[in-house]
């Protein structure tokens, strides 16, 4: 946890993170009005939230996305990420093939009919 505190993360999700948090800052900066945010933009807009920001990651992501459309590069992001498999799969598959254990949801109890309400319908103590 000391790493995480500090802000030092070891290992390929300390990248991610990095990553993730200049393109956060970037959409700010546009949704923000500025269509053109610089890496001075950016650094500014992190450090506003005590992240010291990483110049050779928002230096790679401004060189991404320099003269493109920052909606057309969601849309492509969305379609490249329903490619992507999202792990969700494997309950299903255990669920419908019976032997899965305890994964699958109990089914909920069928409510009784009223005419086997009207079938009850008898004294005990006659």
């Amino acid at each position: 946890r000391e790493g995480h505190r500090g802000g030092e993360r070891k290992g390929r999700a300390g990248q991610g993170g990095a990553a993730m948090k200049v393109v956060a800052s970037y959409l700010l900066a546009v949704l923000g009005g500025n269509d053109s945010p610089s890496a001075k933009d950016l650094t500014k807009i992190m450090g506003a939230v005590g992240i010291e920001a990483e110049s050779d990651k928002v230096d790679k992501f401004l060189a991404e996305v320099a003269g493109k459309d920052i909606e057309e590069v969601i849309a492509a992001g969305q379609e490249k990420l329903a490619s992507v498999p999202s792990g969700g799969g494997g309950g299903a598959v255990a669920a419908s093939g019976g032997g899965g254990g305890g994964a699958a949801a109990p089914e909920p109890e069928p409510e009784p009919e009223e005419e086997e309400e009207e079938d009850m319908e008898f004294d005990l103590f006659n």
